[in-house]
C-alpha cells in the first residue's frame, strides 16, 4: 500500500475449510474450550466467523511438544464459515487473504465434494494448506486421549496403527490424483515438497497441539515475508452483510492490511459501483478467554489492525457484495481510491456472444465458477453477482447455440417471476458445490449433445446401401414387397433408391422384420421393405444393388460430418453417380 511501513509480524489468516460434518466446528471449539463446557457452537456466527488464538494460549496447548521454544508470530486468526464462503475468506481481489489454509478431511470417509471443492479453492489461489486428518478416535482399536499425536501414536498397538496407516495411505493417494504430493506430518523431511497431513480428534483434542504447532511452524518459516505488519491505510475483505438485532446492517470483515478506524472515510464496492462513506463502529469479538460468555459478545473499539476480525458499522451502505474489499481512503485521496477500486472490480471475466450465463452470490465465487469453466472450454456470456432473475432467462433464451441457453447459479436464489418465465428452451443448473453445477452441466451437456445429434441424423439423410434378395420377393408392386440385406449405412422409411445408372426409383414405405415395424435398418441387417412406384423385373430387380438417395445439400454437410469408413465409401459412390449428369454436384 503507498505510504506504508514495515513494522512487526502480524498474526497468520488461517482459513479452515471441509466438507459438512468432518469436523471444522468441532475444532475451533476445541480450541476456544467452547465444547468443554458444552456451550452452543453458534461462537462462530456470533463471532463474525473469526477467532483469534493467542501465541500464549498455544504455547499452553503445545507446551508438550515445544517447551520453552517461543515464535514470532502474536498468534492465528482462523476463519471459520460455511462452506460457500470459503471463496470470500480465501481470496482478496489482488491478493489472497487467506496466508495458510487447514483443509479438514474425516479420514474414515476420506475426500467428498466439498474437499474437493475447498482443493481446487487452494489450487486456484496457491494457498500453502495442512490436511487436519480428523476423527482418528473412530479408527477400530484407538485409544484416544488430549494429548499430542506424536505421543499417543507410541502407545497405540500394532493393529490400530496399521488401520490409521491404512486410512492415511489412501487419503495420500487420493490427493495425488488431485495434484498434491502428502504424507503424515511426523515423517517430512522437506515441507516444501509435501502437504503435511497431521492425524488428529477435535473431541478429544488428540493431535490438536500437532495442529497448531505445524500452523505457526510453517507460517514462521515459510510465511514470515508477508505477515510483516504494514503501518498505513487499512484495507480488509468483507465476509457478509448481516441485520443483527440493535444495531442494523453490519459487516463481517477481516482486516488483512494496516489499521482502520472509527470516523476513516472508506471506500467500498456495490452494485452500483465504488461508494465511499465513514465508518461509524467497530466491534471486535472478546479475547479468546472470554470467548465462552455469549452476553458480551462483541466490544466497541475505536481501532483495529491487520490481523483481525471485526463487525463494522457504517454511514451508509448501498447494495455492497460480499466477498468485495473494504479500503480506508486518506483524506483527500477518497475519488483517487474509489478509481483505484473501479479498475479492480470492473468485471474481468472474459465473455463471449455464444456463452452461458452465471450468477453467483459473491465475486470471489463468481470468480471460482467461471476457473472451473475455461477449465473445460466453456465461453461465458455473462457473469454477475445477485440472484437468477426474468432477465437472465429472457437473455439465456436468444442464445444462438442450444447447448448453450444455460444459466450457471452458485449459492444462488431463482426468482419466483424468473421461474415464471423458465420454458423448455433454457435449463438452469444451482448448487452450493461449484464442482457439482460444473459437473452436472457436463452430464446434461454429453446427453444433450447426443440427442441433437440423434435429431440432425434423422433430419439430414445418410448414407445407405441395399441388395434385393433374390429368395425374398414377397409381392412385385403396389407396393413391391422385396427382402433386402443393409450392406453399408441405415436406411428409413421416406427415403428413395437410386440405381447405379442415375435413376432414382420408388421410395421405402416401411422397413419390417418379422411382425415388428422398424424406423430404420442399419448395416448387416436383412429386414423386409415395401417400395411405392416400382415393379420389381421392371424398376428393380433380384440382386441388384441400390443406394439411399441423398440431396445436394445433405451431401456437402455429411463431407465434414462425422461418418465411418462405410458410409465414406457409399457417399463417394452416390457423388460419382450424380456427377454423370452434373460434375459440380456437391462442389
Amino acid at each position: 500500500m503507498p505510504g506504508s511501513k514495515e513494522g512487526k509480524i502480524r498474526q497468520p489468516i488461517v482459513s479452515v475449510l471441509g466438507h459438512v460434518d468432518h469436523g471444522k466446528t468441532t475444532f475451533l471449539d476445541y480450541i476456544r474450550g467452547t465444547g468443554v463446557v458444552k456451550r452452543e457452537a453458534g461462537g462462530i456466527t456470533q463471532h463474525i466467523g473469526a477467532t483469534e488464538v493467542p501465541i500464549d494460549v498455544i504455547y499452553k496447548m503445545c507446551s508438550g511438544l515445544i517447551g520453552k521454544k517461543r515464535f514470532s508470530v502474536p498468534g492465528l486468526l482462523f476463519i471459520d464459515t460455511p462452506g460457500h464462503h470459503s471463496f470470500a475468506t480465501l481470496r482478496a481481489r489482488g491478493g489472497a487473504l487467506a496466508d495458510i489454509g487447514v483443509l479438514v478431511i474425516d479420514i474414515n470417509e476420506g475426500l467428498m465434494p466439498q474437499t474437493i471443492e475447498s482443493i481446487n479453492i487452494l489450487k486456484m489461489n496457491k494457498t500453502p494448506f495442512v490436511i487436519a486428518a480428523n476423527k482418528i478416535d473412530r479408527i477400530d482399536g484407538w485409544q484416544s486421549g488430549p494429548e499430542p499425536f506424536v505421543l499417543s501414536v507410541k502407545k497405540q498397538s500394532d493393529r490400530a496403527i496399521a488401520n490409521l496407516d491404512e486410512k492415511i495411505y489412501k487419503l495420500i493417494e487420493n490427493l495425488y490424483s488431485h495434484g498434491f504430493p502428502s504424507e503424515r506430518y511426523d515423517r517430512i523431511e522437506d515441507f516444501t515438497r509435501n502437504v503435511a497431513i497431521v492425524p488428529m480428534s477435535a473431541k478429544t483434542g488428540e493431535g490438536v497441539p500437532d495442529l497448531l504447532l505445524m500452523i505457526v511452524g510453517l507460517a514462521q518459516r515459510f510465511l514470515e515475508k508477508n505477515l510483516r505488519k504494514e503501518v498505513g491505510p487499512g484495507e480488509g475483505t468483507i465476509l457478509e452483510i448481516k441485520e443483527e438485532k440493535g444495531l442494523g446492517t453490519t459487516l463481517d470483515t477481516i482486516i488483512y492490511s494496516g489499521t482502520i478506524r472509527r470516523g476513516d472515510p472508506v471506500v467500498l464496492w456495490t452494485k452500483n459501483g465504488p461508494l465511499i462513506t465513514k465508518i461509524k463502529a467497530i466491534l471486535k469479538p472478546k479475547p479468546l478467554d472470554e470467548i465462552r460468555d455469549p452476553r458480551e459478545r462483541f466490544e466497541r473499539v475505536e481501532e483495529a489492525s491487520a490481523a483481525a476480525g471485526v463487525k463494522l458499522l457504517l454511514q451508509e451502505y448501498g447494495e455492497i457484495m460480499a466477498g468485495t474489499t473494504i479500503r480506508v481512503a486518506p483524506k483527500g485521496r477518497e475519488k483517487e481510491v474509489a478509481e483505484e477500486m473501479k479498475d479492480l472490480y470492473e468485471m474481468s471475466i472474459e465473455t463471449e456472444e455464444s456463452g452461458v450465463i452465471i450468477k453467483a452470490d459473491a465475486i470471489g465465487s463468481l470468480e471460482a465458477l467461471a476457473y472451473e469453466l475455461r477449465a473445460i472450454n466453456i465461453p461465458i456470456k455473462r457473469a454477475e453477482v445477485g440472484p437468477i432473475s426474468k432477465r437472465d432467462i429472457v437473455d439465456a433464451a436468444t442464445i444462438q447455440d442450444p447447448l448453450r441457453r444455460v444459466i450457471l447459479g452458485f449459492n444462488v436464489q431463482i426468482l419466483p417471476e424468473a421461474k415464471e418465465a423458465l420454458s423448455g428452451d433454457v435449463v438452469v443448473f444451482t448448487n452450493s458445490v461449484v464442482y457439482k453445477i460444473v459437473e452436472d452441466y457436463e452430464e446434461w451437456l454429453g446427453r444433450r449433445r447426443e440427442e441433437l445429434e440423434k435429431r440432425t441424423r434423422e433430419e439430414i439423410t445418410h448414407p445407405g446401401s441395399i441388395r434385393i434378395l433374390p429368395d425374398y420377393i414377397f409381392r412385385l408392386s403396389k407396393p413391391a414387397i422385396v427382402g433386402v440385406r443393409v450392406l453399408a449405412g441405415r436406411i428409413r422409411p421416406e427415403q428413395r433408391l437410386l440405381k447405379e445408372d442415375g435413376r432414382v426409383v420408388g421410395r421405402i414405405k416401411s422397413i419390417r422384420s418379422g411382425e415388428k415395424t422398424l424406423k430404420e435398418a442399419i448395416a448387416g441387417q436383412e429386414v423386409a421393405i415395401s417400395v411405392e412406384g416400382v415393379t420389381v423385373g421392371r424398376q428393380i430387380h433380384p440382386d441388384e444393388v441400390m443406394y439411399i438417395d441423398i440431396s445436394e445439400s445433405d451431401a456437402k454437410k455429411l463431407k465434414t460430418g462425422d461418418l465411418n469408413y462405410d458410409e465414406k465409401e457409399i457417399l463417394e459412390k452416390v457423388i460419382s453417380i450424380k456427377r454423370k449428369t452434373n460434375k459440380f454436384w456437391a462442389m
